[in-house]
């Protein structure tokens, strides 16, 4: 051993002549362990050192990750949420896209924000009638059997055209009852074999212009006149005319003390039915609001009254306050400004788009 100490020495002498204080010697328990202590020390020391610096490159690469290109990534996938995600979507709500020739097709129709006369009108109730001055109450001439009955409830006639045949008591003889105008059959109160006396037996109405009978309070009649614009609609404020009052009659009602106030209203595609229950606002009075919408632009959206602004293919809504309204206008004090190009008809459509863009993006 003690040779072996003495070669040691002289090794690392020779080596480079260093001191021994620089190179300290190992302790005699070790040097005895020989080449296996060298190699375990050796490879115990590079494993320590690969542990080590394997730990401070993964601590690295994990602190690069996170806060280097992990972070980043996230960073850019947050932005991308709130600038393109969440964000577009939340600037997407109470907005919808329609082409024109789908909105066109749609029924879609855009007018322009600005100054309107709305009339002061009062609202009447009332009943669409038929034209009393066009519906014929046809009786036999003579009493007799009914021998033949030509037409049935509903049909049209034209004037002159056969509707029945009758045997005269008395003479015994064949007569024709014939329709004294063009029109329609709205009862028909005979059939073969009957007896044709004084009641009728059929009704004709030519039912291209009917009446509105509207009741006029004793307290409205200083404001209602002949010649008055009316504007005829229907209970749910849809389908509307405007018409002037052809006649007041000169007799009121016994019970309710009203007086008739009649319009004459065009009817030929036959939507105003006979028995209809309508609404008439009548026009007294017109003064201008400086901005006014139609009454068609206007819908109920989240408990919000709005309409629906065009920008381009894109239809944005607007809540609203509104004021006062004769039926077609209707005045708008907040949430509009002249000049801004509204939806006036079809607004329901883009309604339904708005809605269903909004339902999608729930789920």
């Amino acid at each position: 051993m003690k040779t072996l100490k003495l070669l040691a020495l002289a090794v690392i002498l020779g080596a480079g002549g260093h001191a021994i204080s620089d190179m300290p010697l190992m302790p005699y328990a070790y040097a005895a362990d020989g080449h296996d202590h060298d190699k375990e020390e050796g490879h115990g020391h590079e494993k320590h050192g690969d542990n080590h610096d394997n730990k401070d490159v993964h601590e690295e690469d994990a602190h690069g990750k996170d806060d280097g290109h992990g972070h980043e990534e996230k960073d850019e996938k947050s932005g991308e949420d709130d600038g393109h995600g969440h964000g577009d979507e939340h600037e997407e709500e109470g907005r919808t896209e329609i082409d024109a020739s789908a909105a066109k097709t749609a029924g879609i129709k855009i007018s322009k924000a600005g100054p309107v006369k709305i009339q002061d009108v009062l609202t009447l109730t009332g009943r669409i009638m038929l034209n009393r001055n066009t519906t014929s109450e046809v009786r036999a001439r003579f009493p007799g059997v009914v021998q033949s009955v030509k037409v049935n409830w509903g049909d049209k006639v034209k004037k002159g055209q056969l509707l029945a045949s009758v045997e005269a008591n008395e003479s015994l003889k064949i007569y024709s009852i014939t329709a004294p105008a063009d029109g329609v059959v709205l009862t028909r109160s005979t059939n073969v074999g009957n007896v044709a006396g004084e009641n009728t037996i059929f009704t004709i109405a030519d039912l291209s212009e009917v009446w509105a009978e509207f009741h006029v309070f004793p307290r409205d009649l200083g404001k209602v006149k002949e010649s008055q614009q009316v504007r005829v609609h229907t209970l749910e404020n849809g389908k509307g005319i405007e018409a002037p009052i052809t006649l007041i009659l000169p007799t009121a009602d016994p019970l309710s003390q009203t007086v008739i106030a009649v319009v004459s209203v065009p009817n030929k595609e036959g939507k105003w039915l006979p028995g209809m229950t309508v609404e008439g606002d009548v026009h007294i009075s017109e003064k201008q609001v400086p901005l006014a919408v139609t009454v068609e632009a206007v819908q109920r959206m989240e408990d919000k009254t709005v309409v629906f602004i065009k920008m381009g293919n894109e239809y944005e809504m607007r809540p609203v306050k509104l004021g006062q309204s004769d039926g077609k206008y209707i005045e708008v004090r907040e949430g509009l400004k002249a000049g801004d190009y509204y939806v006036s008809a079809g607004s329901f459509v883009v309604k339904a788009d708005i809605g269903k863009a909004a339902a999608e993006h729930d789920h």
